[in-house]
């Protein structure tokens, strides 16, 4: 028996980058894993590839921005898969360019998906897994919500938000079995970040390993901290940044 058999997992973001390969990851293990995100044709890419591989999967074509679009989301995904156990909140936007030209569209559209889609999905499972008294979250920050950096305040101030709501979520639901933790991704090479070019390397280059991460290295620490080997493991922001956080 596989580690997280009988479990079912929620990944947003899943039909790319790192949501992606947690979502593979996690289906190795065992779990049922519903990915979400809006291209409908690599969800289903994702899952007729897991499928593939023997394991379980459903795609859930979302949009999320608000209350009612995560709720809607949270719904479907307990139809398909039944009580959810693992929730990874994957999904994001990154733009960057300085403060000056972003427009208050822009704006509310990064906090949306990067903040308040998160909040209302924990909302909307945190409960059921504490009245289970056993459940994992784990939310995708980003090191730049840990330092300043030109041109990233509006990205890096949305996920350093999903920082705080960790500590604080860790605080609400730790004590009736609910492990939330995130993890903080250095220069990652995906679909997303491909227009960054040498930019991205250039930006790897301030840490130890000085090469960007592969979006499986991201995984691996979204796994374990999902999984029961981090079973004491509460509250916590794991750099997965190449070493960055060193430097």
């Amino acid at each position: 028996m596989s580690e997280l058999t009988g479990t079912s997992a929620l990944v947003t973001g899943g039909n790319s980058g790192i949501g992606r390969a947690t979502a593979v990851a996690l289906a190795r293990l065992g779990a049922h894993v519903v990915i979400s995100g809006r291209d409908a044709a690599r969800g289903e890419h994702v899952v007729a590839e897991i499928r593939a591989a023997g394991g379980k999967a459903d795609f859930v074509a979302a949009d999320l921005r608000d209350d009612a679009s995560a709720r809607a989301l949270a719904a479907r995904a307990q139809e398909l898969a039944g009580p959810i156990d693992v929730l990874v909140n994957s999904a994001g936007v990154f733009p960057f360019g300085p403060t000056e030209q972003t427009s208050e569209q822009e704006f509310d559209q990064v906090f949306a998906l990067n903040v308040k889609a998160p909040y209302f999905l924990v909302a909307a499972l945190a409960p059921a897994m504490a009245e289970r008294g056993r459940g994992a979250i784990v939310n995708v920050t980003t090191m730049v919500a840990e330092f300043g950096a030109a041109g990233m305040g509006l990205y890096g101030s949305s996920k350093a938000a999903m920082v705080l709501l960790t500590k604080s979520w860790a605080a609400e639901y730790g004590p009736r079995g609910v492990r939330v933790n995130a993890v903080s991704p250095g220069p990652t090479r995906t679909e997303g970040t491909a227009a960054m070019g040498e930019a991205l390397d250039e930006l790897a280059k301030g840490g130890p390993a000085g090469r960007p991460a592969a979006p499986e290295e991201i995984a691996e620490a979204i796994v374990y901290l999902v999984t029961e080997r981090a079973s004491f493991v509460h509250g916590v922001v794991l750099p997965v940044d190449g070493g960055r956080v060193a430097v």
